[in-house]
């Protein structure tokens, strides 16, 4: 089964322009993901619609692809990026551009998915909070939360705290059951990809402007993976003030 790797980046974000291209250490944030990723896939490739992100990529030897500028979400521009590369890979996975310290044991946990269940069509990442989150990022809107069948498959994904535990104080819920926390990588079949990509926005994505409601409203299975892990993403220059402290702090 081979896998493919696209990291969909934009130049044009609204909070913080320019933000593949962001310094860290010494190495652009692109890089960063391109390289922590590159070695657990078959192939992977930057998405992007400015040729300020592409040449740029080119110049630390990684592949790129010109893409609309016209793309709803990062799943359109991965799948126009994957017709233009053209090659026969089974699964195609959507790595988030502005998480420059993913680990490429999240990507195993994607791929093992597929790789132990062939019927697999989506595959995403959850991870569990912990009493030391706190209630304030449990009932966090920005931090989707995804509710689980037991077969590990999602059930619903809500800004709300789901499921809402009835009788127990919420101060208390941490402690009392496991709650999930959805992290924004996908994995898809290539022609699950294309499927999905077709779909009329749904009631339920619009209500929680929640991308993946859309694919469970129309039937689609989404397997999950749990981690560990907590992913540092930039959204703002503050946030990439944070992280160039985490890598000072790592290499110190």
């Amino acid at each position: 089964m081979k896998f493919l790797g696209i990291i969909p980046a934009r130049y044009a974000s609204t909070r913080f322009p320019g933000k593949p291209l962001a310094d860290i250490g010494g190495k652009m944030m692109i890089q960063r993901v391109y390289e922590q990723v590159k070695p657990c896939l078959d192939d992977v490739w930057v998405a992007t619609d400015d040729e300020r992100i592409a040449e740029a990529v080119r110049g630390f030897g990684g592949q790129v692809v010109m893409t609309s500028d016209q793309h709803r979400s990062g799943t359109d521009r991965c799948l126009e990026a994957a017709q233009i590369i053209n090659g026969d890979y089974e699964v195609i996975i959507n790595i988030q551009g502005d998480e420059p310290f993913i680990q490429p044991t999240q990507i195993q946990a994607l791929k093992a998915c597929f790789l132990q269940d062939p019927t697999t069509e989506l595959a995403t990442l959850v991870k569990p909070f912990t009493s030391k989150d706190g209630l304030e990022a449990l009932t966090n809107p920005n931090s989707p939360k995804v509710v689980l069948n037991l077969k590990g498959e999602a059930l619903y994904f809500s800004r709300s705290v789901i499921p809402y535990f009835r009788g127990v104080d919420p101060e208390h819920w941490l402690q009392q059951k496991t709650f999930y926390k959805h992290i924004g990588i996908y994995a898809y079949k290539a022609k699950t990809l294309a499927e999905i990509a077709a779909l009329p926005q749904s009631p339920m994505e619009l209500t929680e402007s929640l991308e993946q409601l859309r694919w469970l409203e129309n039937g689609y299975k989404i397997k999950t993976a749990v981690t560990d892990i907590e992913n540092l993403a930039v959204d703002t220059p503050e946030d990439l003030e944070r992280i160039r402290q985490y890598l000072n702090e790592k290499t110190v």
